[in-house]
């Protein structure tokens, strides 16, 4: 299937999907999640994933359930979880490396009635990864390296961005004299952009939109790369 972008209706089926967020409602619409989300999704995967390889080789794209696709069920079992059944935000990730999808160097996006929410990096570190960054950027160099790729990839004045700090106390090994020391109180390290949902529509300005923001932000993904390489198995 070539991707040409998603229907018009996917954005007010999602909205559907807030607010008859059960699972009688849902088996019910089945075949239009299919129809309207999960084939284009895995079409988009197979044409962005043959772009980023260009950018990455060894990139993972995989159209798939539990790959580069999420599962629109949500996990609701997990302490704090968010208790609705259904998912109305949809995300595609590309991950490098062997790892964890979610903790490995990506490049991601999901979309949702409200927005399209374009990311590169890891947006939050279990504690194998956690533990992986701050050894990482321990080091001088590597602090001043990644504080320069996130000055360069905020200063392209393209409305870029990145994660806001998640600790307040700095963690062993670091202090507040050390240059660049606020990089250790990141939960995740990802830079991201935030663009009108409706670009979706658009196959082949999605494509390039995407492209163009992935390019501009891979030095982040071969920085995180490099940390995740690091991951004590």
């Amino acid at each position: 299937m070539e991707f040409s972008g998603f229907s018009p209706k996917v954005l007010p089926f999602l909205d559907s999907i807030r607010k008859n967020n059960n699972k009688v409602w849902f088996e019910a619409h089945k075949s239009e999640y299919e129809n309207l989300i999960l084939n284009p999704s895995r079409a988009f995967v197979v044409e962005m994933g043959e772009h980023l390889q260009a950018l990455e080789p060894t990139i993972n794209a995989e159209p798939k359930i539990n790959k580069s696709l999420y599962r629109i069920y949500r996990d609701t079992r997990r302490m704090g979880a968010n208790k609705e059944p259904i998912k109305h935000r949809i995300g595609v990730i590309f991950w490098q490396g062997s790892g964890k999808r979610m903790q490995s160097s990506s490049f991601y996006m999901h979309f949702s009635p409200e927005e399209l929410y374009v990311a590169v990096g890891v947006r939050w570190f279990e504690k194998p990864m956690l533990d992986a960054f701050r050894e990482y950027i321990k080091d001088d160099a590597k602090r001043q390296e990644l504080a320069d790729i996130l000055n360069k990839i905020k200063g392209m004045g393209k409305n870029y961005t990145h994660l806001e700090k998640g600790y307040k106390r700095y963690p062993k090994g670091f202090d507040k004299d050390m240059p660049n020391a606020d990089l250790s109180l990141y939960k995740g390290m990802a830079t991201y952009k935030l663009l009108d949902p409706h670009l979706i529509e658009d196959g082949k300005a999605l494509i390039t939109t995407l492209f163009e923001i992935y390019e501009d932000m891979l030095p982040l993904q071969q920085f995180m790369y490099e940390v995740s390489l690091r991951i004590e198995v």
